[in-house]
Formats: structure tokens, sequence, C-alpha cells
């Protein structure tokens, strides 16, 4: 017995030292979060000079015999979960000018990687390309990420963590400069349809398969950008805040690269410290079965010159932001005109904003019963450019207070979708107006600019109120 004891106790003692022999030789232990400057031995460069070396490629680079290292500073962080197996770096703390996603096949990664933690990424044997629309760092021409054995043998950490100052900006002014970003949106709020019509979380929702998108609206401006949420964050089932204040993120694209799109990296990225919201007012008087026989306004835009701006017939054609306004136009093919049409766009327009409208003459309503409204549009590639339908009993007719004039939304009117086929038409439908008791104005109003995100085009025709 007492030898099978001993026996016992020897074997325990020799695992337990294979067991520390093993720990100590372990080539994957967890690594030293101390962090000292780092000897490279490649000349280092910045961000902005690993993009302008993309753009002047225009297609995925090949860095494998680089010698180089880029550094930035971390501004994504996947504590929340609301970021997996990457991190995004640009190259300044303040005042940014670039920035890149890394792919790397390990998670967590904040752990190392914290926000505003400086790094150095070995070039060679990385490619350097656009993955989901947006600057990318990854291994083979197809960007796959770094395999987890590897992290450390690209990726270096520095001493230096900076405090990360967001770019404030408007949606209105995002542009590519502005991707792999932290940026911060001022004024802002989510949509009514999503906090006051119902109440949705962040991607909590049953039809939030990977993402929730939720719509941030500018109270300024009045467009529109989508917060993008992974079903994995673990604020993903808290209901979205009502109120109306600043949104900070990283500017990415959807996952198709399609749309600018933000990413938060927790909550607290969210803070709404006003409960006033801006909401537009709308009147909305429903849908009309029929349009009555006494026509108070019309215009087909027959009698316009093409390629010249919109006149005559009582409408206001007015350019309060860029140099883009509504213009006749004539065109066949599959994006035909109805004869001749209005259009306003601003693609290649170089603005930093585009906002024209184009209003009709006053409407007698109070000497009126049942008035309704019809039009047609129609659109081209209208991405996150808007067309909005608008009424104001309040606006004086001159163009100087048109922008502080009260202009309320007509919802029932429907507008071409950005999803609509470029060479439809479509019916607004017959929008009533007999539930507006004052005279006033109904104004057309395009909202974008020279950004290739903001940058389409819309088509107007065949415009009609009448009454009974």
């Amino acid at each position: 017995m007492k030898t099978i004891k001993l026996t016992h106790v020897f074997a325990a003692i020799f695992a337990l030292l294979t067991i520390t022999s093993c720990v100590q030789d372990d080539d994957f232990s967890t690594p030293d979060l101390t962090a000292t400057d780092p000897v490279l031995d490649g000349e280092v460069i910045s961000v902005s000079a690993l993009r302008n070396l993309f753009l002047q490629e225009g297609e995925t680079v090949d860095l494998t015999e680089s010698t180089q290292y880029v550094e930035g500073f971390v501004i994504s962080s996947d504590e929340s979960g609301n970021w997996f197996e990457e991190i995004i770096i640009q190259d300044n703390a303040t005042a940014p000018t670039a920035g890149v996603r890394i792919l790397i096949d390990e998670s967590p990664l904040f752990t190392y990687y914290e926000i505003g933690r400086k790094i150095f990424v070995k070039l060679g044997g990385l490619h350097l390309g656009e993955s989901n629309g947006v600057l990318t760092l990854g291994v083979t021409n197809n960007l796959e990420k770094i395999p987890a054995p590897l992290q450390f043998d690209y990726l270096q950490r520095s001493a230096t963590v900076e405090t990360i100052l967001p770019v404030e900006t408007t949606i209105s002014n995002l542009s590519e400069d502005l991707e792999n970003i932290f940026i911060k949106l001022t004024d802002v709020q989510f949509a009514k349809e999503e906090v006051i019509d119902q109440s949705l979380t962040y991607a909590g929702e049953p039809l939030d398969e990977f993402d929730g998108e939720r719509t941030i609206f500018s109270c300024a401006t009045e467009q529109t950008l989508i917060l993008s949420t992974s079903t994995f964050a673990n604020f993903k089932s808290i209901a979205l805040p009502t109120g109306r204040g600043s949104i900070s993120g990283v500017l990415t694209r959807n996952f198709f690269g399609e749309d600018f799109n933000l990413a938060i990296n927790d909550r607290n990225d969210v803070v709404f410290d006003q409960v006033e919201r801006c909401d537009p007012v709308e009147i909305d008087c429903g849908v009309a079965d029929a349009a009555g026989s006494t026509i108070l306004f019309e215009d087909f835009f027959e009698t316009q010159a093409t390629n010249s701006p919109i006149s005559g017939n009582g409408w206001t054609n007015y350019q309060q932001e860029g140099s883009e306004t509504w213009e006749a136009y004539s065109s066949g093919g599959q994006n035909a005109s109805l004869g001749i049409s209005a259009r306003v766009g601003s693609f290649q327009s170089g603005d930093d904003a585009t906002i024209a409208w184009l209003i009709t003459p006053m409407l007698d309503l109070q000497a009126n019963t049942g008035e309704t409204l019809q039009f047609m549009t129609s659109n081209s590639f209208s991405d996150g450019s808007t067309l909005d339908l608008l009424f104001s009993s309040d606006w004086d007719g001159t163009e100087a207070t048109i922008a502080t004039a009260t202009w309320d939304v007509l919802p029932a009117g429907v507008i071409v979708d950005d999803g609509d086929f470029f060479g439809d038409w479509i019916d607004s439908g017959i929008v009533d107006l007999s539930c507006i008791e004052s005279n006033g104005y109904v104004a057309f109003r395009y909202s974008g600019s020279g950004d290739a995100d903001f940058d389409g085009t819309f088509e107007l025709d065949e415009i009609q109120i009448n009454a009974n």
C-alpha cells in the first residue's frame, strides 16, 4: 500500500514539473502588456502616404517585398463586441488626414491595441486594397486576415497613448477623405420612425440578422446616415435614445461598400444631452380618391428651354447652397424624360453642399375645397442625395427668406427611391391637401453634394394641383 502511494506521489511531482516546463517553453504565452518603443528595421511612413500609394495604383497593391512600416493611432475597440477581428488606425490623434483598416484573425484585440495606442505595422508580406469599400491591409491579394500566430510579427506597440479627438463634421460633408477616421456628428437624432413611432434597439430586433441599421437624422440639414451595430455588440438590446445630441464613431461603409455607415465603439459614443427633438412638422391629409376638375396650377415643362434653368409660370428656382439649380432637359433611351422635364443633381459639381429649391407660386387654398397634388419623379443613382416635398404658409415669397421660413413635410407624396430602377417614373399618388387651412407654397427641395455618395440626380414632371 505504501509503495503504491509513493509511486503516485512521484508521478504527480513529475507531471507537475513537466507541465511547468511546457508552460515556460510555450511560444504562444500571453504577451507582455507593458510597452516600450520598438526598434524597427525599416523606414516608417504615415497612413496618409499609404493611402496615396493606393490612390496612385488604383488597385490592390502587393507590399510583399516592402521594408517599410506604417504608423498610426488605434481608433476602434472590440471590447463591446461591435468590432470583430479588425482594428482601425488613423495617422494622427488630432486632425487626422487618413485611416486604414487592418484585418487580424484574433479576438479580442482591445486588451493589446487599445484606443489611442500608437502602433507600427510591418508592410512586408501584406497587401493594400479596398475591402467592403474601405482601405484595408491584409494578407494575399484577397486581403485575408493576418493569422493569429503572426500578429506580433506584423504589429508592434509603442509606449505612446494619446487621447483621440474626433473630427467634427456634418453628414453633408462626409467624403472618402474621412473614411476610417474617428468623426463626431453634432446636433443629430435618431429617426422619428425608429424612436417615437416605435422603440427600436441598437441591433436587437428580429430582423437584425448580422447588423442593426438605424437612421441618424441631421437637425441642421435634414440629411441622414446609417448607424450600423453588430448583433454581437453587448449593447444591441438597449433602446435607442429619443433625444438629440452628438454621435462619435468611425466612418466606414456597409457590407457591399456602397454607402457610408457610422460604427461606434460603445454606447457611450452616443451623447444625447437634449430632450427636445427637431422632427420636421408633417402635414398629412392622406391620399385622395380622385382629383378635382379645377386646375389651380400645373406645369409639364414643355415650354421650357432645355439645358436652361426652370423659369416662368410663377416658379421660384433658388440655389441655397452650391452651384446647381433646377433645369429643363430632354433625353431618350432607358432613362428617358417625359418630353421636357425638370431635373437637378450635384454630379461632379465640386460642391461641399448642394441645396436647390423649386417652389410654386402661392396657392389659394382658402378659397377652394378638395385640393390635391400630383407629380412624377425619377432618379439617376440618387445615392444619399434627397428630394423633399414641403409646404409653407409663412414664406413671404422672397428668396432671402426661403431658408428661414417654416417648411412642413407632405409625407403622403410618393417620391422615387434610390432603389427604384433609374428608367422608371414614379407616380406620387393623389396627395390630399384639403386639410391645409391657409394659403401657401409647395416646394421641391433637393439636398446633396459633390461627393460621390451624395451627388445623385432627381427628375420631376407633370405637376398638377387641382380643386373641386
